[in-house]
């Protein structure tokens, strides 16, 4: 296996950054993209990239109780998947939902989206830092590869569905607002449960392709979703008026 002798810890850190926040930043950019005619403001999007970062610390300590209290289970899995979205929405409706800043359906799923590559960038910065502090090179880098691939779509496709849930509900009376959301964060739970179960404890591989090759397939069903969003918004009467990129 090829090794790097990385003498200075600031240097593993420098990689795992790199790795760990720019693939999330393509990605970033990738769903923007899809509502580049009514962009939301990048100071907004930047503050709920961060916001996503900043669940990452605040999530590691309740698992942590969860798995020393109920061990490496099926539940476990469970609650530390309710924890990450449930954490990832709440971050969503405290800076974005509640504000005048969600003035539109397909909101919903570019903010969603960036709180989730938020958290993914610093987890995946996380995963990458220890074997690069060991100056184990190809380790780091096949870490940061598999998390692109797998964790990070992921957290995509979680959110997304959840976001997609909540665009909706954006004309909807308060108890199908509710009944939406509910739905949005069971799918998304119950998901990223799934995949968990899945890659956890998959010794020849098998389990972690499929798992991977099904997480694609959902990101290509919200890709759609998106669109379909964008499609029910632009027929609806009240539609926004297009909006300038602000600083």
């Amino acid at each position: 296996m090829a090794e790097l002798a990385i003498t200075f810890p600031v240097s593993a850190l420098t990689y795992s950054v790199i790795g760990g926040i720019l693939p999330a930043l393509f990605w970033l950019w990738f769903w923007v993209q899809e509502d580049k005619l009514h962009p939301e403001p990048l100071r907004h999007l930047l503050l709920v990239f961060l916001g996503g970062m900043v669940l990452v610390p605040l999530m590691y300590p309740l698992q942590k109780l969860a798995i020393d209290y109920m061990g490496l289970t099926a539940s476990t899995l469970f609650v530390w998947a309710s924890l990450e979205e449930l954490a990832k929405y709440l971050i969503v409706a405290l800076l974005v939902l509640y504000t005048v800043d969600y003035d539109e359906p397909i909101d919903a799923i570019v903010y969603m989206i960036t709180a989730a590559l938020g958290f993914a960038a610093l987890e995946n910065t996380l995963f990458m830092l220890a074997p690069f502090l060991d100056g184990d090179l190809f380790k780091g880098l096949i870490t940061g590869n598999m998390r692109f691939m797998g964790a990070s779509m992921l957290h995509v496709v979680s959110s997304g569905i959840v976001g997609y849930t909540i665009a909706r509900e954006f004309y909807s009376s308060k108890i199908w607002k509710m009944l939406w959301r509910v739905l949005g964060l069971s799918l998304a739970i119950g998901l990223h449960t799934l995949f968990n179960l899945f890659i956890i404890g998959d010794a020849n591989g098998g389990k972690t392709f499929l798992a991977f090759s099904v997480i694609w397939m959902m990101a290509i069903v919200v890709l759609l979703l998106f669109e379909k969003i964008k499609k029910s918004q632009a027929k609806t009467k009240n539609y926004a008026p297009i909006k300038k990129i602000v600083l």
